[in-house]
């Protein structure tokens, strides 16, 4: 297995709460919710920043996107990705992804997207997330389109 992402004393964010949603790590509970949730905003996906040229989001059962989902849940768990579903109430409207960057001098990839009906939220999500990441993350350089 590859080293954690982070320091192993460091204390993993629990969530975040926003102006209308919060983050929470993301769980296979929420795959219908999240599934219905970029499947109507596939192509509002693909216009945020740091989604253009990606091959995500593409068509995909429910069931596969279980499958991806457990993935993230195993990476968080791992210590080597975290993912976060962004609720209004129980409602899953978007996620953000913490990733190790493949780029030298980088030491953390972040996307983030929002629903197509919540795309008012996007700015505001950028806004907190960023703070958030400078604030309680250990990075020192992080890579997160700008809005």
């Amino acid at each position: 297995m590859p080293p954690s992402f982070v320091p192993p004393d460091f204390a993993v964010p629990v969530g975040l709460a926003g102006p209308g949603f919060a983050l929470v790590p993301l769980t296979e509970a929420h795959n219908e919710r999240d599934y219905a949730a970029w499947t109507s905003s596939a192509d509002h996906i693909h216009a945020t920043p740091g989604f253009e040229g990606r091959p995500w989001p593409h068509p995909m059962t429910l069931e596969q996107n279980g499958q991806d989902l457990r993935h993230h849940v195993e990476d968080f768990a791992a210590r080597q990705g975290f993912t976060y579903s962004v609720l209004d109430g129980d409602d899953v409207i978007g996620c953000v992804y913490i990733y190790p960057s493949e780029q030298p001098d980088v030491d953390a990839e972040v996307r983030s997207w929002v629903r197509a009906d919540r795309a008012a939220l996007d700015a505001e999500v950028h806004r907190l997330v960023t703070r958030w990441l400078a604030d309680a993350w250990p990075f020192a350089v992080v890579d997160y389109a700008t809005r």
